[in-house]
């Protein structure tokens, strides 16, 4: 077997190489200085690269928005109360958030997902109900969710992607709703990233003051209670929501597929952690759209070594990040594909 997996690579290396190569070449003769198009020009050449062609298309760009209650939200954490999980939800359904405008004016496809919400939704054409539970435990206490929901939440959240890529998707980007997750992606963040709990935790929903002390008192208990944990789902169990647990294996299904990941803001960084913790060559596929106003999200965007496509001190979250970044993604396929060499122009190449 190993001899095989060798042949296999050897015969795979020079391959890929070739065509990142014939893709950079290609980006160097169109009509512009080298380099001109700044990151458009890389996001191009990735993009060709994830879909291994010289002329690569994006085909029913989709994000899924992924919801979930937090038990922790109950111990003061969040400027809203819990019930607002379920109401923006709602909105979603209605076409009146901020993730339905985008989506709406890019012509991207939005499906929203019940991984976890604390309320029973009446049936509704938009709404796909994968729900692990009425929201997680908090992890003040004990594990957010028991081994069998995480399970529950893996099978599921892979089955909404690879729905989505039968259906004709070879780009989606991830969003979320829930109250409480930023704090249970700082302590994502804070386990992965070995970074100390006041460089991961935020003012999320827009905490004040005492809040804010209230937030960092409970996540700094709730890690002395848990203490280190290495694993990533063992971490993804503790400290994790229904709806980060789902768009961690959402983006590890991707992965698989040969799909392109667009990464929202904080919360969605903080599921792709993990799945990087757990397919290291993820993060070849991911487009991470937005650096987040949120603490931390820099900080962690640094631990990965990427670099975001938009910086709008955006923190809505919803995905949409992912819906004002992609006609950027776009525009770097259009001009690959579209865009005049020096030679089919006519024009003069440098000397």
């Amino acid at each position: 077997m190993d001899s095989l997996k060798a042949s296999l690579t050897t015969q795979i290396k020079p391959t890929m190489k070739t065509i990142s190569e014939q893709l950079q070449h290609k980006i160097n003769l169109k009509t512009k200085p080298l380099g001109a198009l700044g990151q458009l020009e890389s996001i191009a050449l990735q993009i060709g690269e994830i879909q291994g062609t010289l002329s690569p298309q994006l085909n029913k760009p989709t994000i899924v928005v992924f919801a979930g209650d937090h038990g922790i939200a109950k111990e003061g954490v969040s400027a809203y109360p819990q019930e607002v999980t379920f109401q923006m939800v709602m909105n979603f359904l209605n076409g009146g958030a901020a993730i339905n405008v985008f989506a709406r004016q890019n012509n991207i496809a939005l499906k929203i997902v019940d991984a976890g919400v604390n309320f029973n939704f009446p049936p509704h054409d938009d709404l796909i109900e994968q729900k692990a539970g009425p929201g997680t435990a908090s992890f003040l206490y004990g594990p957010a969710m028991t081994s069998e929901q995480l399970d529950f939440c893996f099978q599921k959240g892979a089955e909404v992607v690879r729905k989505c890529q039968k259906e004709g998707s070879n780009i989606i980007g991830f969003g979320e709703m829930g109250i409480g997750n930023t704090s249970a992606a700082a302590m994502i963040m804070s386990e992965v990233c070995q970074l100390p709990l006041e460089e991961c935790v935020g003012r999320g929903t827009g905490v004040d003051e005492a809040q804010y002390a209230q937030k960092l008192s409970v996540l700094g208990k709730s890690q002395e209670f848990h203490g280190s944990i290495a694993k990533a789902k063992s971490i993804l169990q503790t400290y994790g929501g229904f709806e980060i647990a789902q768009m961690t294996a959402g983006m590890l299904e991707a992965y698989e597929l040969g799909m392109s990941i667009m990464v929202d803001g904080f919360i969605a960084s903080a599921a792709f952690l993990l799945a990087q913790k757990m397919a290291p060559g993820i993060r070849q596929h991911a487009f991470f759209c937005h650096n987040s106003a949120e603490k931390g999200h820099e900080q962690l965007l640094a631990y990965l070594q990427v670099k975001a496509i938009l910086n709008l001190g955006m923190r809505l979250g919803e995905g949409s990040g992912c819906a004002v970044a992609y006609p950027i993604i776009k525009s770097a396929v259009q001009f690959l594909n579209e865009m005049a060499s020096f030679e089919d122009a006519g024009v003069s190449n440098k000397a």
